[in-house]
């Protein structure tokens, strides 16, 4: 599947955003793919589909420690505790879409994820994502100026919500043509539709379509079951 474009939906909130940011050029570059970053407001997304965010369920969050602490020794990924958290993202939200070269784009939000989830740094302090520009050659403080500007703030709830329209629910979330890939755990599958070896047919999911997927509470009990 030459040529696809792989759209990269991410919040700096997510461990994994960070995880899948790090491991997606390798696989973009194996089968040709060109890598478009698309920042989204993750609360937004929890708050459109009636979410909770893992950290609001205690043992979901839990287990998701560990779970994302596993992937990050496997792959030999620094990973450490954020200054803040949960923090406020949306400045660092609204500089990663500003209109920058390309590569300079991805640099920028290398150095926003690695300030984040290595360098513990509090990337909803205006000085600290001067300064990170700044480190990459860019005007630090014009693009903060920029990033505060009234059309750049509608732009972001914008991406959010056109997210949402698409079906995005969470992040982060990786989307080839009308195909939808969530988590970095969905990057075999991703990589077999890249590969054009995609085991899922067209049908198959057809045959699904007039069943409810997740999983609903019984409002109603037999009287043999008791209480």
């Amino acid at each position: 599947m030459n040529s696809a474009i792989i759209r990269f939906y991410f919040d700096y909130e997510s461990p994994n955003a960070y995880l899948a940011w790090k491991q997606l050029p390798q696989l973009a570059d194996k089968y040709g793919a060109s890598i478009e970053p698309v920042p989204v407001l993750y609360a937004g997304l929890l708050e459109a589909h009636g979410q909770l965010g893992p950290g609001e369920l205690p043992a979901k969050g839990r287990w998701m420690r560990k779970n994302f602490l596993r992937k990050a020794a496997l792959l030999q990924i620094p990973l450490n505790p954020p200054a803040f958290f949960p923090f406020n993202p949306l400045l660092a939200l609204r500089m990663s879409l500003l209109p920058l070269e390309a590569t300079m784009r991805r640099a920028l939000i290398d150095a926003l994820f690695q300030a984040v989830w290595v360098r513990g740094l509090h990337v909803s302090d205006t000085t600290v994502v001067e300064h990170l520009a700044n480190e990459l050659g860019l005007a630090g403080g014009a693009l903060v100026a920029q990033a505060e500007l009234p059309e750049t703030k509608v732009r972001l709830r914008q991406q959010t919500d056109d997210a949402i329209a698409r079906g995005i629910f969470g992040v982060p979330s990786m989307e080839v043509r009308d195909e939808l890939f969530w988590g970095y755990d969905d990057f075999p599958y991703l990589e077999l539709f890249l590969a054009g070896k995609d085991p899922l047919s067209p049908a198959e999911p057809r045959k699904w379509s007039t069943i409810q997927p997740s999983s609903v509470r019984r409002r109603f009990r037999s009287r043999t079951e008791g209480a």
